[in-house]
């Protein structure tokens, strides 16, 4: 009879494990809106920009004109709200690393003062860069070479004292992207304040924006109309950067970065299995 045998825990299953021991405990609500979206598909199609980097710049121009989406929960040395100053977007990526599928994280500096181009070459990056080639990614592996209450302790520091630490090592808002496999999670496990994911598209040429919410710092009333404020700068400013592309361009520009991204956060399933068998 054939028998099992142990895995070590890779880098990137460890920091996942740590994300999820930040996270816990924070009071997550998720948010939805379906939203139709066929002509601005097809312009996206003709001017080669992925959706990923329609909704990092959208999410970005709301929250500059929502400063509450801007504002994080600090709990040491007292509970307290931080307003950071401009936006971060901390992106999940997926990538191999010795042969495994990994989850990366990546950040994308003000996002809001970027053109879709930009938002794209920097997602880019992300994805196809050699991973020692990426800040971020250094990070990642420095930190898991550490002993867990080392890691566990710092991530937790970064994330609950200072805010400009807060920012550099979570970002202020969060994109779990994995409609391009076909799937989208109905809820997340995230250290940020917000976390924006979206389903694919479905056969009216609609899809759901999800945004899910640290209830600490936000009620469902701003949540709700934030979903709508995305919605209409979709539709508006969005929709005419995409027209400006493609007259001024055409549609020549390589095709967009896959669609494939990890988890940030983590899907409720991952975080039960976490806590059965992980670190």
């Amino acid at each position: 009879m054939s028998t099992g045998h142990t895995i070590p825990l890779s880098p990137p299953r460890l920091w996942i494990n740590d994300l999820l021991a930040v996270s816990r405990g924070i009071p997550l609500v998720p948010f939805e809106r379906r939203i139709e979206v066929a002509a601005l598909a097809s312009l996206r199609a003709e001017a080669h920009i992925g959706w990923c980097a329609i909704f990092v710049k959208a999410m970005a121009l709301v929250s500059r004109r929502r400063p509450e989406l801007r504002r994080s929960w600090l709990c040491w040395p007292r509970p307290r709200l931080y307003q950071h100053a401009s936006n971060i977007a901390m992106v999940a990526v997926e990538r191999t690393w010795n042969n495994e599928p990994a989850v990366f994280f990546g950040r994308i500096n003000s996002p809001e003062s970027l053109n879709l181009r930009e938002i794209q070459s920097q997602l880019l990056r992300l994805k196809s860069a050699p991973v020692d080639q990426i800040r971020d990614y250094r990070r990642l592996f420095r930190v898991s070479r550490w002993p867990m209450p080392a890691r566990r302790w710092l991530w937790r520091l970064a994330h609950n004292w200072s805010g400009p630490l807060r920012e550099k090592c979570f970002g202020t808002f969060g994109i779990s992207v994995t409609a391009g496999q076909g799937a989208s999670a109905l809820s997340l496990i995230s250290p940020t304040t917000t976390t924006l994911c979206y389903s694919p598209l479905d056969d009216s040429n609609s899809l759901r924006i999800r945004l899910v919410f640290d209830h600490r710092v936000l009620d469902g009333g701003p949540v709700a109309r934030a979903l709508a404020d995305i919605e209409d700068t979709l539709q508006g400013v969005i929709f005419d950067e995409l027209q400006q592309i493609v007259v001024q361009e055409g549609p020549s520009f390589p095709p967009p970065v896959s669609e494939v991204a990890g988890g940030f956060g983590i899907t409720q399933s991952e975080q039960r299995r976490s806590r059965s068998g992980g670190v």
